[in-house]
């Protein structure tokens, strides 16, 4: 039984007794049968589905010793200045945040009607009746009331006040999560835009360097060339190379360009003209700890919001089952009347007012029937969203492992092949310049080279957003505490 019905129902049966003994003494029975039966609830008791996803991944991992907030995970300063600007600027996490104190005003609303509402009304009344209607002269009244008193309070007998308010709760954490879910997905777009934009620049020096020596080797054979020592096809070929080289050099410099506007638009702000960025080949995010798959239960904020929306559901069949009880609502008043305003406060002015009404639904041609159950349908449809949650979690840890486990190994293989390419590059140019070779062999290895290096920037910012979107599929690093102490604090 809440406290707040008690004491709202118990200043109504005060008001009587100080009126009438007689009538206070009849209406008191019943509010007091009233007041003991109200809290009842017709909600089902919450149970939380049994986890679908398997008892551990596919990828043997340690458990996470901590958390790992992503001021720690990521090691660049100018990834960590951008973020932090991010967290400050973006529209659509102000949004989000927006949304979640909509739904905690919605809350508050739905859960100020389980107590009662009271009202101060001073009215003044003045009505002249014509002589046809008083059968003499015409006359002019007065009537001046003063009243304190509630309106129409439902009595919460079978919790349908309870359960909406439980309802509107659950939905405003529901919203808190889909916020963090927001911050989640920045910091992630953040480190994935930045790292992409400082790819995409090494990419762009690259095609630089290798437009300067292809223009260097077409150089070379147009000399050869018109000293009779090359032929036109070796010309033509370090004519193709140079050509190339240059729609690469157009294609990065869009990319680039494409790519500070996908990261400004994140940011929020334009960026500062010098960022102290660390070179892309070092550890720019450090090795985060997987952790067990009961922690996700914990931490995803999708996996917490769905949550969160079941117990909604779950709330709303409450409420809809409520509907089919009589519903109790209670209007009292009490203040003084008088045709003069100086007697208004008088002795023997005083009035008071007690109208109880019932409602019980008779035949409403299936309504209530249907609306309990969509109620079900609802909650069903919450548990295979909550369900599918799961699923997704699991599916983006395990692919989050598997890439880690594997991209170690791509990288050093790539280094290896670089290595590798570089040697043949400086053979063949050793052999071309001497003579010994074509530009032919010269040239192809010009092109192996500028594939693997280009590979292994590829690759390597593959592995840093594989571990930014492990980051993001654990559910972030933050130190979380469940909102349940968020209803607490809006009573402060």
């Amino acid at each position: 039984m809440d406290g707040r019905g008690l004491n709202g129902s118990r200043a109504l049966p005060r008001l009587a007794r100080k009126r009438s003994g007689a009538k206070s003494g009849l209406c008191l029975p019943v509010l007091c049968t009233a007041v003991l039966m109200a809290g009842c609830s017709l909600m089902p008791d919450y149970q939380r589905p049994p986890s679908p996803a398997a008892a551990q991944y596919p990828t043997a991992t340690q458990p996470a010793p901590r958390h790992a907030d992503w001021r720690t995970l990521f090691n660049d300063p100018a990834l960590r200045q951008l973020i932090e600007t991010a967290l400050v600027n973006n529209r659509d996490l102000r949004v989000a945040a927006l949304n979640v104190q909509a739904f905690q005003a919605q809350y508050r609303i739905q859960r100020a009607d389980l107590v009662p509402a009271v009202a101060a009304n001073a009215n003044e009344l003045r009505q002249r009746m014509p002589s046809s209607v008083t059968g003499g002269p015409a006359q002019i009244t007065s009537a001046y009331t003063v009243n304190l008193g509630i309106s129409a309070y439902e009595l919460d007998l079978f919790g349908r006040v309870r359960s909406l308010s439980e309802q509107a709760l659950q939905s405003w954490l529901a919203t808190e999560q889909a916020r963090r879910s927001a911050e989640l997905s920045l910091v992630a777009n953040v480190a994935n835009a930045y790292l992409t934009w400082r790819a995409d620049q090494q990419l762009l020096e690259l095609s630089r360097d290798t437009l300067a020596a292809d223009e260097q080797s077409l150089h070379l054979t147009t000399r050869n060339r018109e000293a009779g020592r090359s032929s036109a096809l070796e010309q033509a070929q370090a004519r193709t190379s140079v050509d190339s080289s240059r729609v690469n050099l157009a294609r990065y410099q869009r990319l680039v360009a494409q790519d500070l506007n996908s990261l400004t638009l994140l940011v929020g702000a334009p960026l500062p003209a010098q960022l102290p960025a660390l070179p892309l080949a070092s550890e720019l995010v450090s090795p985060l700890p997987a952790g067990l798959p009961s922690d996700l239960l914990q931490r995803r904020p999708d996996i917490l919001q769905a949550e969160y929306q079941l117990k909604a559901a779950n709330a709303n069949i409450g409420a809809a089952r409520a509907a089919f009880f009589p519903n109790v609502s209670l209007t009292a008043n009490a203040g003084t009347a008088s045709r003069d305003l100086s007697g208004l406060f008088s002795a023997g002015s005083s009035a008071w007012t007690f109208q109880p009404q019932i409602s019980l639904p008779i035949f409403n041609a299936g309504s209530l029937r249907a609306s309990l159950d969509y109620a079900r349908l609802q909650k069903d449809v919450a548990i295979a969203e909550y369900e599918k949650s799961i699923q997704t979690a699991f599916q983006e840890v395990a692919d989050g492992l598997a890439a880690r486990s594997t991209y170690e190994q791509q990288l050093q293989a790539q280094r290896n092949l670089v290595q590798a390419t570089q040697d043949y590059y400086n053979l063949a140019q050793n052999r071309y310049r001497n003579g010994v070779d074509s530009s032919l062999t010269f040239l192809d290895a010009q092109r192996s080279l500028f594939s693997s290096q280009q590979a292994l920037i590829s690759d390597r910012l593959a592995q840093l957003v594989a571990e930014v979107n492990l980051y993001t599929a654990l559910g972030g690093g933050w130190h979380y505490v469940q909102l349940g102490t968020a209803s607490r604090r809006l009573s402060d």
